[in-house]
């Protein structure tokens, strides 16, 4: 059976060679609708690896966060609880621990407050942050240093800043200046230790040991806990086991907490870009088939050049399946020629179209290659040459040996 293909694919070729110039005219459809479908698919790839790109930048996606309810539903009403779980600083180091997987720890308290600044006159808002750890930790501190674990565990009153707080309270060039000075607010002076770089946002904001805040008002403002993962692929195991942590430490109602991850932003995108690629996949795909037809054209032309050869081999006792397999072979030859120069010329398209996108939007955008995108190039080559080479081919099979030599 390999022998025949072979043989088959190398009549194929001949025939090809013998009407180049007419096959090159006849797949120009398949041509031109191979190249559309190349250059739509890989500016799509390279659009949704942009757009996960953007979405890692605002979001971790290795992160496993846990948030407290501090409502219930009661007969469809939403009402706030007497009583809830919530994370302290504790009880996130015996999670952190208890993970099955490499994790890191972080917790935050947020709320907005008026602050005293020593040296300022007026008080000031700030948005105040009780923390254990800066998070994302790649980030440096510009000026000093950051609270330390042993600073978390013996309460100390310090506090980082950010740039924007620095030019709050006292302009542009006071940054370095606050350091070791205090910060007043409820009932809590605080020496700022560190100030953060000015690439943070603009905002006044103020950072300290999550451990200076009571367990009053950590049920009054429960903070939000989160797990970073080392690995995306260890955020499932992570995410099933703080759940089950959860239920275990805080049996009295498994309503209390939320635990979600980041994932579904990047499963969103996926799906819309797979309906884009579907729905422009179908669009482009009409000159695919058009160029079938192209090469169905071919074939019949082919048939009736050459009805006397298919004649006088089936009288030699070639078979309908030989004569059958010898046009297939042809025309997915045809059809796998076309796909080829179409991928080529749709890969000079990309590369001609990526720089007029980029004149008119100033984004880091880059068409992609991959391997679906060849498989789909080569799967469509394979069914073209097959659906729309069959009736030619069975036609020619089909052919009586006798009538077939008379018509010389």
């Amino acid at each position: 059976m390999l022998k025949k293909l072979f043989i088959s694919f190398s009549l194929a070729q001949q025939n090809i060679r013998s009407r180049l110039f007419h096959t090159l005219l006849s797949i120009l459809g398949i041509v031109i609708g191979v190249a559309a479908l190349v250059t739509v698919l890989s500016l799509i790839d390279g659009l949704e690896e942009f757009a996960q790109q953007e979405i890692t930048k605002t979001t971790d996606l290795k992160a496993v966060i846990v948030t407290t309810d501090t409502y219930k539903r009661v007969d469809d009403v939403r009402l706030p609880k007497s009583d809830y779980g919530y994370l302290n600083y504790k009880t996130l180091k015996e999670l952190e621990t208890s993970s099955p997987k490499p994790v890191r720890g972080f917790i935050q308290a947020k709320r907005n407050n008026i602050v005293q600044v020593e040296g300022k006159e007026q008080p000031m808002g700030a948005s105040l942050m009780a923390i254990n750890a800066y998070y994302p930790t790649d980030t440096k501190i510009k000026y000093g240093q950051f609270f330390t674990t042993s600073d978390l565990q013996q309460q100390k009153p310090v506090a980082v800043i950010s740039h924007g707080f620095a030019v709050h309270a006292f302009g542009k060039d006071s940054a370095e200046h606050l350091l070791g000075k205090t910060v007043v607010f409820d009932s809590l002076e605080l020496k700022i230790v560190g100030v953060l770089p000015e690439e943070d946002d603009k905002s006044a904001r103020l950072f300290y040991p999550i451990t200076l805040l009571t367990e009053e008002q950590l049920k009054a403002n429960p903070p939000v806990g989160a797990l970073e993962a080392q690995d995306i692929m260890d955020v499932t195991t992570v995410k099933s086991h703080t759940e089950d942590w959860l239920k275990a430490k805080f049996p009295a109602d498994t309503t209390d907490f939320r635990v979600m991850t980041n994932e579904g932003r990047v499963e969103q995108a996926a799906k819309g870009f797979l309906l884009f690629r579907v729905v422009m996949g179908m669009i482009v795909g009409i000159s695919v088939i058009v160029g079938g037809i192209g090469v169905m054209n071919v074939l019949l032309i082919s048939v009736t050049e050459r009805t006397v050869e298919i004649g006088v081999r089936k009288a030699m006792g070639a078979k309908k399946r030989d004569i059958l397999l010898q046009f297939l072979a042809e025309s997915v030859t045809v059809s796998l020629f076309g796909s080829i120069l179409g991928l080529l010329f749709g890969i000079l398209a990309t590369l001609g179209i990526v720089p007029i996108i980029k004149a008119f939007v100033d984004v880091p955008f880059q068409a992609a290659y991959t391997v679906d995108t060849f498989i789909v190039i080569a799967a469509i080559a394979v069914v073209v040459g097959i659906v729309f080479g069959t009736y030619p081919a069975t036609r020619a099979a089909k052919l009586d040996p006798v009538e077939a030599i008379r018509r010389e």
